[in-house]
């Protein structure tokens, strides 16, 4: 575990950036990707799904990376440019794959209520979201290094 003085609770905001990265990332990815696959038809069609690949680029590989980078790094890209961790909430060790399967899917339901489970975290002590109370987890973020400081002005 690293020394607690050199981390804080991530809050709302820098999370968010990080959500923002992850979907950029994420939409570079598979926009390609299901264009290559069904062409112009599948950004203007009406059909909710296009078939087997859109359901798998759109659906099963986005919740497969996440997991995987829970789990290899404790963070999404988005999270680890932001420097930001994914922790056990009691131990401050990496969480469990089970826990990091219970945040995904408790993101489901901290969605349902108009995403009131998401934007807890702007108000709870810890930072934590219905999905962290849930898998029992904690986003935290290291603190920087470098001290500011300024000239005098000459």
């Amino acid at each position: 575990m690293q020394n607690s003085n050199d981390l804080h609770y991530a809050g709302f905001w820098v999370r968010f950036g990080a959500f923002l990265i992850d979907s950029l990332l994420w939409l570079m990815i598979s926009l390609p990707l299901l264009y290559a696959v069904y062409g112009d038809q599948y950004f203007v069609s009406e059909q909710l799904s296009q078939g087997f690949f859109d359901i798998l680029i759109s659906w099963i590989a986005p919740v497969a990376a996440v997991l995987w980078f829970w789990i290899a790094k404790q963070a999404t890209p988005g999270k680890m440019a932001l420097r930001l961790r994914i922790v056990d909430a009691s131990s401050g060790e990496a969480a469990t794959p089970g826990q990091y399967v219970g945040r995904y899917f408790g993101y489901l339901l901290a969605c349902i209520p108009l995403g009131l489970g998401l934007i807890w975290c702007a108000f709870d002590s810890r930072k934590q979201g219905w999905h962290d109370k849930l898998a029992k987890t904690v986003v935290v973020r290291r603190n920087t290094p470098t001290e500011v400081v300024f000239e005098k002005a000459a």
